[in-house]
């Protein structure tokens, strides 16, 4: 191809103003550069958190009363049916209304004396413990006992004076004992829980009464049964039929039989407490464990004398219900994930008007995600990225997350994260490029002469 002269020329007139390159390059380029950073887009904002333990979304997010057509009646007017292992609430009646939970409350105590006490302690029974009214072990003022043994004793036949000196022992006094306790509720995710006694003896103090919601006496008995360091230690004490020990000094001994008869009612029940108090009525809390699923039941106000086996007919439709209407399924599904675009950053082929993107990629290893589902339920995925990101972006940074949803409830969040970095196009990097351009400029003038 020809090149006319004018064109020569032309060209020939840039290469004599390359005197005033370098200075026209540096302008350029940080004009170039101040008009890539000098705009931003905000991430569009994610509403679906991440969790690391299963997906437990607070149960007091769920509604009082969820109760299939199907069910039939209830004897309790608070009544839960809970996935132990992710702490769902699955049927409910009256479920967040605070009510007395007699003697159920020895749960929270023992799993307390297990986490925060040793075994092999000693423990002495104070004047207070020794006057804890019926059902009682009859401990004497003074007398001396292992923690483990008086555990056996709180738990198999609800003794009020072995709570009260198990209380004294692990906090100094029963005050500071049940500050421990609604610590501990708190800890646990319950908000509808108000702890005065370590035996639930009807009483209130200056926070309320000593109360409590269905749903959170079953959030409880899961965390016992299937959460805490000591999930073992509590379910060998209450599956145990018969227990017999001594004072320290060896001059009394005790037998303890285990109340709980819910224990051989049911193939796979694993662990409750029973209670019954004139203001609570009759209380229970179980639960039961049976082809991979966990299951706890939580009665408050469950009938009042002549009529204590409520409470086991009420047990006994709520795991049947579980068990025959709920299953785990693999809801694992590879999610649609589209490259984000990347504002002022350096394009891949790394060039000036390449389009920078950020490729991503979900952070996990998982490959299954099993969830209990009942028969009519199904699992919803929602993927959420960001819009726009702003260079620099760093390799593993967070762009957004793949979310599983049972209606409303979330039930798992994996992150979203950037594949490799992305760079900046800085003041530096654009007056490099305008350098590059301008030299290979030069020589195509240079060679053209």
């Amino acid at each position: 191809m020809k090149i006319r002269r004018k064109d020569r020329k032309q060209m020939s007139g840039i290469g004599q103003g390359k005197r005033y390159g370098w200075i026209l390059a540096f302008f350029l380029a940080a004009s170039l550069a101040a008009g890539g950073t000098g705009a931003t887009l905000l991430a569009e904002e994610s509403g679906a958190g991440i969790t690391d333990d299963g997906g437990t979304q607070d149960a007091h997010d769920e509604l009082g009363n969820m109760i299939p057509e199907d069910l039939g009646e209830l004897y309790a007017k608070s009544a839960v049916l809970m996935d132990a292992d992710s702490g769902r609430v699955l049927i409910a009646k009256d479920g967040n209304t605070m009510r007395p939970m007699a003697s159920t409350t020895k749960i929270m105590t023992c799993i307390l004396a297990l986490e925060e006490g040793n075994l092999e302690d000693v423990v002495t029974a104070s004047g207070e413990a020794a006057s804890q009214p019926k059902v009682h072990l009859g401990m004497r003022e003074g007398e001396q006992f292992v923690l483990g043994d008086l555990l056996y004793s709180l738990m198999l036949e609800s003794h009020n004076d072995s709570a009260v000196a198990i209380a004294e022992h692990i906090a100094g006094s029963v005050p500071e004992f049940a500050e421990k306790m609604n610590a501990k509720a708190k800890e646990i995710g319950c908000s509808d829980a108000h702890f005065v006694s370590p035996n639930g003896l009807d009483a209130s103090d200056e926070g309320g009464t000593h109360s409590i919601s269905a749903v959170d006496l079953a959030m409880i008995m899961s965390y016992c049964v299937a959460k805490s360091p000591k999930a073992e230690e509590f379910l060998k004490i209450t599956q145990t039929a018969s227990y017999s020990f001594n004072d320290t000094e060896g001059k009394r001994s005790f037998s303890c039989n285990n109340h709980n008869l819910f224990l051989s009612m049911m193939e796979g029940a694993i662990s409750g407490k029973t209670g019954f108090t004139g203001d609570a009525g009759y209380c229970y809390v179980g639960a039961l464990r049976k082809d991979g699923k966990t299951f706890a039941v939580a009665l408050l106000a469950c009938g009042w004398p002549n009529n204590k086996n409520y409470k086991w007919t009420d047990t006994k439709k709520l795991m049947a219900y579980g068990l025959e209407h709920y299953e785990y399924r693999d809801v694992w599904q590879e999610p649609e994930i589209a490259d984000i675009p990347v504002e002022n950053g350096i394009a891949s082929d790394g060039s000036l008007s390449g389009q920078s993107v950020a490729k991503v990629r979900l952070d996990t290893e998982d490959t299954e995600l099993q969830v209990l589902l009942g028969d009519q339920e199904e699992v919803k995925i929602s993927v959420t990225e960001d819009n726009t990101l702003t260079a620099p972006v760093a390799e593993g940074e967070l762009v957004g997350t793949v979310t599983y949803y049972l209606g409303e409830r979330q039930l798992k969040g994996y992150p979203l994260v950037a594949c490799s970095d992305v760079e900046e196009k800085t003041v530096k990097w654009y007056f490099s490029k305008v350098i590059t351009y301008w030299l290979d400029f030069s020589a195509c003038d240079f060679l053209l002469k």
